[in-house]
């Protein structure tokens, strides 16, 4: 099982960043909360701190849990779980993903999600 981190980032307008997934990544197109793969012995909000400023060359501040989601892709088990963020410095700079974007709450429903990030999406949209 691949254990992954995802950001919930939400900006003072409440709007919440959501990130497409590039053509060189897995799941090409398919939009995510930003974050990644917990490294071995790395505490989850560590590794999303880690993974934003890897990916979006920003800093955050990791907020509470929202939930734990388990979904099978083929050939791979991934433990998605997703956090409430803040981006505290930095500016917003996508270096993997092919686009992101603000969206309010409303709007999420919009996009064509990773499937393990729709229980996240239907957590906050209600």
């Amino acid at each position: 099982m691949i254990r992954v981190v995802g950001a919930v980032i939400m900006n003072e307008k409440e709007k919440i960043l959501c990130a497409k997934r590039s053509s060189s990544m897995s799941l090409p197109g398919k939009w995510e909360f930003p974050g990644g793969k917990i490294e071995n012995g790395e505490d989850e909000k560590a590794a999303l701190i880690r993974e934003i400023r890897e990916e979006l060359h920003c800093e955050i501040h990791v907020g509470t849990k929202i939930t734990e989601t388990i979904h099978e892709y083929p050939g791979k088990t991934v433990l998605l779980i997703t956090y409430f963020a803040k981006l505290v410095n930095g500016n917003l700079t996508a270096t993997e993903h092919e686009q992101v974007m603000w969206l309010k709450k409303d709007q999420l429903h919009t996009l064509d999600w990773a499937e393990a990030d729709l229980p996240t999406v239907e957590l906050i949209c209600f």
